[in-house]
């Protein structure tokens, strides 16, 4: 028996995620959703923990408080985010409250989330955090082949990796494991809303389906060794500056610089 909580369960990834564990014998999975409805189209094994807006300050506290009774979890999914496009144009760049949604859900509201789960008693030894990143955040990888633009969604994914680097270190004495993903470039309304999908094709897309497998099969086997490390569980296939950085002939899964 083993029990998983998805944040951001009802689109994209966090959906793909949600029913792949819900069809997993002896899984108990409770998914987040903002609504105060049940969501369509979803296994009905799967404990809805409803309005969960990560922008109100209050929302890990009443994740915990629906979860109360609940088993200890062996693994928390953070994959919730936000993403408007910038650039130092007049008409695009930067706009505050864009920016402030994109740091409160990227690297903001998973602090909270950890410390609330971890003093309700909903935490444990070997427990995996598993935060939903990108390669984005890497500043490594910030190359001259995409430029610049984009500041607080990439910024704020860096903000996460450092995130979860500290939780690591706080959380490595108790057996509790945290480490940090890239899932994939992926063909969801999130990366076509802001224009991506132009890039869908020659940047190596793939469904959320096919990013939530690998990383389903990567978190089965995630353990202390990793903690506080920060992976692409599908290799470099989809970053488009990885060789210019890092090189050719790069492993699956890959180790990404920070």
């Amino acid at each position: 028996m083993s029990s998983v909580l998805i944040v951001g369960a009802t689109r994209g990834l966090g959906a793909s995620l949600t029913k792949m564990y819900a069809q997993q014998d002896g899984t108990t999975v409770y998914g987040t959703t903002r609504s105060n409805k049940t969501p369509a189209d979803f296994p009905g094994n799967v404990k809805w923990i409803q309005n969960i807006d990560l922008m109100d300050s209050k929302a890990a506290d009443e994740l915990v408080a629906q979860l109360k009774g609940a088993r200890t979890l062996d693994s928390v999914i953070i994959t919730a985010g936000f993403f408007h496009t910038e650039d130092l144009s007049l008409k695009k760049g930067p706009n505050w409250d864009d920016e402030v949604r994109m740091y409160t859900t990227s690297s903001i509201a998973p602090v909270f989330i950890v410390h609330r789960l971890l003093h309700a008693g909903l935490l444990k030894a070997k427990s995996k955090i598993v935060f939903v990143s990108s390669e984005s955040g890497s500043i490594t990888l910030r190359h001259e082949v995409e430029g610049g633009g984009n500041y607080a969604h990439h910024a704020s994914k860096a903000a996460l990796n450092m995130t979860a680097k500290l939780l690591s270190m706080d959380l490595k004495g108790r057996d509790i494991i945290v480490s940090t993903v890239h899932p994939g470039f992926m063909r969801t309304e999130m990366t076509k809303g802001v224009g991506f999908d132009k890039y869908w094709d020659e940047g190596g897309a793939v469904t959320p389906d096919e990013a939530a497998r690998s990383l389903v099969n990567w978190i089965a086997d995630l353990d202390i060794s990793k903690t506080g490390q920060y992976w692409a569980p599908r290799g470099a296939g989809d970053i488009g500056t990885a060789e210019a950085v890092l090189g050719k002939n790069l492993a699956v899964p890959l180790q990404l610089p920070w």
